[in-house]
């Protein structure tokens, strides 16, 4: 289908005010730039409760932030966030969190401020958020949680760093996560996919973007064939937490989020993959002007609720 009116009208606003793509930017650039996308997460409720706070991590503490309904011993989401490894943080998708949360209703969000690249490349981030993961498992009633009642969640690198983090819990022996939600989801080190070349340009995210991104977040063109960088590479797909995956029609990264699915499926997983028509590029992080947003958000607390 043709882009949404929504999609259509941010395209041309986009378009109207101009400005290099991510790729011809600096990191610094482009993280200052990504603050403009709070605004597209206006509206969301407030929580009962909201904490920042550290937990320990491989390389010193790790900033985590706690949205929480009222009550006490909640399931919880570990929430990682988009931005190509590489910007974003806990602020970047305080709106996102806050509309998940309220979607999910009794329950808990620790969104993962993790390591971000070029300045600390793969594995920090997969490393940092497998750790924050551990620590709320084990230690959840610090922050009023069940940390046995877990699932993980994030966009875009997020995505990618649920898969992993999903892949690794498996491979170490925990923690135990009941789900997995995958939005828009950076599966795969590879520019084959036709969908990178449907979605090259003029779509929000570029394939060139997408190799600024993996080039910073990479210490070497080996590394992207790991697992934990890669998880479509991974040999062994079986025993992994039922996953939900959410492709965008108009995504550079569409068909490598369903190709994740497939695979996971062939290895006898329980997984659901949804196309969203008529939309690009992570709608959880524009729910205020794109009601695919909302949908998919409903979508995944209804997923989560399901299993934790």
């Amino acid at each position: 289908m043709p882009p949404t009116p929504e999609t259509q009208g941010l395209l041309a606003m986009l378009e109207e005010a101009g400005g290099p793509d991510i790729s011809e930017q600096t990191p610094e650039e482009a993280r200052a730039a990504i603050a403009n996308f709070a605004a597209m997460q206006a509206g969301a409720p407030e929580p009962a409760r909201v904490e920042n706070r550290t937990v320990p991590g491989p390389a010193g503490e790790i900033p985590v932030r706690v949205y929480a309904s009222a009550g006490d011993n909640l399931p919880v989401v570990m929430y990682f966030h988009g931005g190509g490894w590489v910007l974003g943080d806990i602020d970047s998708h305080d709106g996102t969190c806050k509309q998940l949360l309220a979607e999910l209703g009794e329950a808990a969000v620790v969104s993962v401020h993790y390591r971000l690249a070029p300045e600390d490349k793969y594995p920090a981030a997969a490393d940092d958020c497998y750790a924050a993961a551990a620590w709320v498992a084990e230690n959840g009633a610090e922050i009023g949680v069940d940390g046995s009642r877990m699932a993980v969640c994030g966009d875009s690198a997020g995505g990618n760093l649920s898969a992993v983090v999903s892949q690794m819990a498996r491979d170490k022996g925990g923690p135990a996560i009941a789900a997995q939600v995958l939005h828009v989801p950076v599966t795969d080190h590879n520019y084959s996919y036709p969908s990178y070349t449907e979605n090259a340009e003029g779509m929000l995210l570029t394939r060139a973007s997408m190799v600024w991104f993996w080039d910073h977040y990479l210490p070497s063109d080996a590394a992207g064939k790991e697992a934990y960088a890669s998880p479509m590479q991974a040999d062994d797909l079986s025993g992994l937490p039922p996953a939900l995956i959410q492709t965008a029609e108009y995504d550079p990264l569409r068909d490598e989020g369903e190709a994740y699915g497939a695979a996971i499926e062939a290895a006898g997983g329980d997984v659901t993959v949804h196309r969203y028509d008529g939309v690009v590029h992570d709608p959880f992080m524009m729910f205020a002007v794109i009601p695919t947003g909302i949908e998919c958000l409903k979508e995944a607390a209804a997923y989560i609720n399901e299993r934790i």
